[in-house]
């Protein structure tokens, strides 16, 4: 009996570095995007982080984001508007929704802090302690009735919801404090401030009327974030991110990656990536153990609020949300495993209802849903309780079909083989397969030997192509050598010829003296390393 043919099995060439990281792979799988305008900038866009403490309630579902004299509430399921918020004398600043998704808090630019009930969304309390712009208003991470606000007056203030007055103020900065922030985990009780006088204050509630600590900048500070070790915070000043140390008491690193103000910090998966926006349109984002750029995007319009959305118990990224100045909102999702599937499975639906096939690809579905129970069954016949299960053996379908060019090579059809697979557009891997495999065979020279101008011409493109290739450079050196025996002497007689045989040379006269030179390189740094210690 005949052995049953096989294919032929491609050559798997080594794999070269990839253009895409797997940083910049997992940011690009926000997509989905979507593009809600306004008539004002967008400056802010809020939501809670999880509690330092997991007992604590958060079941929020929402994100705010303040544009104009309005704050907009969004469901982070749906991503559709769900609630506007416009009670505003003037335009609002920094709305935050509370971490249980019921109470929401915000200031604007009269100076007043309105808390509204997210569901009815009745005002609860106004406070107008605060004489100029109120432009940071934040809830505590540990205390439910407990928020802080920052203003233009140069005050930082905290409140308690049951109170009509300010609980403690902290006087100390020289100009508009417009960034603030609770600290994390066991230093709840302590806030940091970013003001125009170009400095960065951790403040302890027992001593409002000085700074714990001073951290001086060369420019107005923008932003401010505490990490979630409670140990390191972030402020961006001008085009530039501090990253300051408060054990050390000194700046640990400064980030220079953007080209404008840098407008808006965040963090993402889980405090391991910082996100910032600037005005320079630029998204970028950083892994927190070097404080290298991982990833990047660049958005038609400065940059005033960016933020990274979590959800599910694992607190996975969900959205990636961007405020710009030309008052669009960008929505940006990364769909799950199950998801994406969804996703290419409406696609290709739609594709074929476009195209007129949409039968064909029904068919084709319920052809892959019934798949799965005809292979546990196939072979195998159950005739009742007891009896025997009988596997008379896998008639397996047929394998893929045998390609032309390689019937050709079975049947020794070494030329034809090889001018089916130049003619037809095939991948240079196949050609490469063959080319392989001919030589395997010692049939190259038979196989390009008795040509014309015409069908020695495409072998010639391809070596030329090819040959400056690592991959490919010892196949087509073989090939180049063959050719120059068999057609040499017909040099004279072929422009075309002539003019290949010269490209040729060139190309091999280059790629040897880059040889020359990395071994040069080569052979100075053994010198260099005989001298090392």
């Amino acid at each position: 009996m005949a052995a049953p043919i096989t294919k032929l099995q491609e050559v798997k060439l080594p794999s070269g570095p990839s253009p895409i990281t797997p940083e910049q792979q997992y940011w690009k799988g926000f997509r989905s995007s979507q593009n809600v305008p306004s008539q004002s900038p967008v400056t802010h866009i809020s939501f809670p982080p999880p509690p330092s403490n997991p007992l604590l309630p958060s079941n929020n579902d929402y994100f705010a984001v303040t544009t104009g004299t309005r704050v907009q509430v969004f469901s982070i399921r749906t991503r559709k508007l769900v609630k506007t918020f416009t009670r505003f004398s003037d335009i609002a600043h920094s709305g935050e929704i509370r971490r249980d998704g019921r109470v929401m808090v915000a200031g604007d630019e009269t100076g007043k802090i309105q808390v509204f009930d997210v569901n009815s969304r009745a005002i609860l309390k106004t406070w107008e302690e605060h004489k100029q712009p109120v432009w940071t208003t934040k809830f505590s991470p540990t205390e439910l009735t407990t928020l802080m606000s920052a203003s233009d007056d140069r005050t930082v203030r905290l409140w308690d919801l049951p109170s009509q007055q300010s609980t403690t103020t902290f006087i100390g900065h020289s100009d508009y404090v417009r960034s603030g922030s609770f600290m994390p985990g066991t230093m709840s009780n302590m806030i940091v401030t970013g003001s125009y006088d170009e400095t960065v204050r951790l403040w302890d509630p027992r001593i409002p009327t000085r700074a714990a600590m001073i951290f001086k900048h060369a420019a107005p500070i923008e932003a401010v974030l505490p990490m979630p070790s409670g140990t390191t915070v972030l402020a961006s000043a001008d085009n530039q991110i501090s990253v300051l140390d408060l054990v050390a008491g000194k700046p640990l690193q400064l980030l220079k990656n953007h080209q404008k103000t840098v407008t808006s910090l965040c963090l993402a998966s889980n405090g391991t990536r910082l996100v910032s926006g600037g005005l320079d349109g630029h998204v970028k984002m950083f892994e927190v153990t070097g404080w290298n750029v991982v990833a990047g995007s660049k958005y038609p319009a400065p940059i005033l609020s960016v933020n990274v959305i979590s959800a599910g118990a694992n607190r996975e990224d969900k959205h990636l949300v961007v405020g710009m100045q030309s008052g669009v909102l960008s929505i940006k999702t990364r769909l799950s495993g199950q998801q994406k599937v969804k996703e290419r499975e409406r696609a290709k639906e739609m594709q074929a209802l476009l195209e007129g096939t949409l039968e064909e690809y029904d068919k084709k579905n319920k052809k892959k849903r019934t798949r799965g129970v005809e292979k546990r069954l196939r072979g195998m016949d159950f005739m009742g309780e007891g009896a025997d299960v009988i596997i008379e053996g896998n008639k397996r379908g047929r394998g893929k079909p045998e390609a032309i060019w390689e019937n050709d090579l079975r049947k020794g059809r070494y030329s034809q083989a090889l001018d089916k697979v130049l003619s037809r557009g095939l991948s240079s891997v196949t050609v490469l397969t063959l080319l392989t495999a001919l030589r395997h065979r010692s049939a190259m020279r038979a196989a390009l030997q008795g040509r014309d101008e015409a069908t020695v011409q495409p072998i010639f493109r391809w070596v030329i192509k090819h040959i400056t290739d690592p991959r490919y450079v010892s196949i087509c050196v073989d090939a180049a050598l063959l050719l120059l025996d068999i057609y040499s002497e017909h040099l004279g007689g072929s422009s075309e010829l002539v003019q290949m045989t010269r490209l040729l040379h060139r190309r091999v006269r280059k790629e040897v003296e880059r040889s020359q030179q990395a071994i040069q390189t080569s052979g100075m740094l053994e010198m260099l390393m005989v001298g090392m210690p």
